[in-house]
């Protein structure tokens, strides 16, 4: 059952998004006009130390009034390579520089509304360089043990889906699945 997109209007654009009124053709044939939101690549890291534990974030997010883990993340500026945007992200908002990061997966966190890919990277090492550069950005940074991040998830300390699927994957790669 595809749908198929006959054409689009941008109807607002920034330099982050777009969004786009498009005219959309059912499998039946018939027509009807969707909202979309055309947005920037978004590029997220963390590491992963020997101890198995995650460096994320705990922020506030005012959009939607909740607390809650994160990884460093932000916008893959204009012909920015993914990987290194996020290393930049993740030296700015957390003031540890990764060492060798490894794709571990791409999302699209609200493919119905959206066209955004998070392409998300992680690290075995990290080099501490001193406060981060974007500090506003979360309340704090710390070393989170790997074992408890379904808990966390269960519990909804991760919200963001991005976050969500990134530890629940790296959890799955570095304890095998078992707590």
């Amino acid at each position: 059952m595809r749908w198929k997109n006959i054409g689009e209007e941008t109807v607002y654009e920034n330099r982050w998004f777009r969004v786009n009124l498009a005219d959309v053709e059912l499998p039946d044939g018939r027509r009807l006009d969707h909202y979309l939101i055309r947005l920037r690549p978004v590029a997220a890291a963390t590491v992963v130390n020997e101890a198995n534990e995650v460096l994320l974030l705990w922020r506030h997010r005012f959009i939607t009034g909740t607390y809650g883990w994160e990884l460093a993340a932000g916008v893959v500026e204009d012909s920015e390579d993914c990987v290194l945007a996020a290393a930049r992200e993740m030296e700015e908002e957390t003031g540890w520089r990764p060492g060798r990061l490894r794709h571990l997966l791409s999302v699209e966190p609200s493919n119905g509304l959206s066209d955004a890919r998070h392409h998300i990277y992680w690290a075995e090492e990290a080099e501490y360089i001193g406060q981060p550069a974007d500090a506003f950005e979360s309340d704090r940074r710390e070393w989170v043990p790997l074992k408890v991040v379904p808990d966390l998830v269960a519990r909804g300390e991760v919200p963001a889906a991005n976050t969500a699927a990134a530890l629940l994957m790296l959890y799955h790669l570095r304890c095998g699945g078992a707590g």
